[in-house]
């Protein structure tokens, strides 16, 4: 069954949040393509993996490459999946792709101060439960660390 992982974001940002998750995901041994909504966008997120820290490295390239399949991680905007990852990210009201159930996990990354991000989280919502997906809802606390919502 796909897990589905909403991630509240206030006061924060998709570069601040992203990295550590997707270093999180390498650990695990997952591959993984996070997608959002333009070439602009994903070319922001592309610069800003190499160098969001000076200790870490997550290595990963864009859709265009020709070695996408050799990844582990690839940045998109369209819905297919060329590297045969287990996990999509969703980005920047990025919406759920028509193959979900085919990802062990989609983790949705919006926007709590910004009314369309979260009009189109609820309804992913409830897209995601009237699918059967396991559905799980995440806030940060005070000090910045994930915990999980009902």
């Amino acid at each position: 069954m796909t897990e589905v992982l909403f991630y509240h974001l206030q006061n924060m940002t998709v570069e601040n949040v992203l990295p550590p998750l997707l270093e999180k995901s390498l650990e695990r041994g997952w591959r993984v393509v996070v997608q959002s909504t333009s070439e602009e966008r994903a070319d922001a997120l592309d610069a800003h993996l190499w160098t969001y820290r000076d200790d870490s490295f997550l290595p990963h390239a864009t859709w265009r490459v020709n070695d996408a399949a050799d990844q582990p991680i690839v940045l998109a905007i369209e819905e297919d999946n060329p590297n045969g990852a287990h996990v999509r990210f969703l980005v920047d009201n990025a919406a759920l792709p028509q193959d979900a159930q085919g990802y062990e996990r989609m983790v949705l990354l919006f926007n709590g101060d910004d009314p369309d991000a979260l009009a189109l989280a609820r309804s992913a919502w409830t897209d995601c439960k009237a699918r059967g997906f396991d559905v799980t809802y995440w806030q940060a606390d005070e000090r910045g660390r994930w915990q999980r919502r009902n």
